[in-house]
């Protein structure tokens, strides 16, 4: 196997509920009754996700809202999280942080586990939504003709990490908090959910997302990237297009649809053609340096 892609080319062998979506989506749909659970799963790193000796008090704000950002992609009201927390030295500072969050977001903390190891040290979180609306969204209902809509701007993550990186963000005064503390989306996505054909959020890039939603659909996007509106100098661009972190909802509407939420339409949805995504006109025929990839 050649890293994350094909591993979960494999792991679609044994995901065959069909609450996993072939694994081709955002997060799981188990309907129960007259209800659909989303459930959702991410995993930060040091040193991959979250930077090292980053302050433990962001480090339990982006778990939880990275994966709150998944429900929102399928307009999805949290019901609690579980939790997976590695122990360390700093395990105070980390629940100040996750005392934040979770108050912010209103979500209740159902339980989890806790365990030792590291370095790298690595926190997971498991959240649990209910849908709010039904057919609950996925990346493949996007059909031709549709427009390709963004919410708000990409790349301040990439602004704010460099920022981090070099120090900047203290001395200058460089805005870090994009990369530090994303925010979930929760109301625009409910708001969103009746209207759209596709949507999801923007983890790791916009082009490599958008390529995803181009083939769970089976269709292509023919973006503008001029179209985009960027959070990073103009030269730039190509840069915050391909970067990750942002968790902003790309969604797709029916022709003539505004969306009832602060967005921009960035392209249209075309007959599928040779490959998934055009970018200013221009074939994109891999996933290839589009966003962030395991290897």
């Amino acid at each position: 196997m050649k890293g994350e892609a094909d591993f979960i080319d494999r792991l679609r062998a044994l995901a065959t509920h069909p609450a996993a979506r072939g694994l081709a989506d955002d997060a799981a749909v188990l309907d129960i009754g007259g209800e659909s659970l989303v459930l959702t799963h991410d995993t930060l790193v040091e040193g991959v996700h979250v930077l090292p000796g980053q302050d433990p008090a962001d480090i339990a704000w982006k778990l939880v809202a990275t994966n709150l950002s998944d429900l929102a992609a399928k307009g999805a009201e949290p019901l609690g999280v579980l939790l997976a927390h590695m122990l360390g030295p700093d395990d105070a500072r980390f629940l100040d942080g996750l005392a934040e969050v979770l108050a912010h977001y209103d979500v209740p903390l159902l339980g989890g586990d806790t365990v030792s190891g590291g370095p790298p040290r690595v926190f997971g979180l498991t959240a649990i939504g209910r849908a709010t609306h039904r057919p609950v969204p996925s990346r493949a209902g996007a059909r031709n003709g549709d427009g390709v809509w963004l919410t708000g701007a990409v790349g301040a993550a990439m602004m704010g990490l460099e920022a981090l990186r070099e120090g900047t963000a203290a001395d200058r005064g460089a805005d870090s908090t994009a990369y530090r503390r994303p925010v979930a989306l929760l109301a625009e996505g409910r708001a969103l959910a009746p209207l759209v054909s596709a949507m999801m959020d923007l983890s790791d890039g916009l082009l490599l997302d958008a390529f995803r939603l181009a083939e769970a659909s089976g269709v292509s996007l023919a973006l503008e990237s001029g179209a985009v509106p960027i959070a990073a100098p103009e030269q730039r661009r190509l840069d915050a297009l391909s970067w990750g972190d942002d968790y902003q909802l790309l969604f797709t509407l029916p022709p003539g649809q505004e969306p009832p939420v602060a967005a921009t339409r960035i392209g249209t949805v075309e007959p599928l053609g040779f490959v998934p995504l055009f970018l200013d006109g221009e074939p994109i025929t891999n996933t290839a340096g589009l966003g962030y990839l395991h290897r």
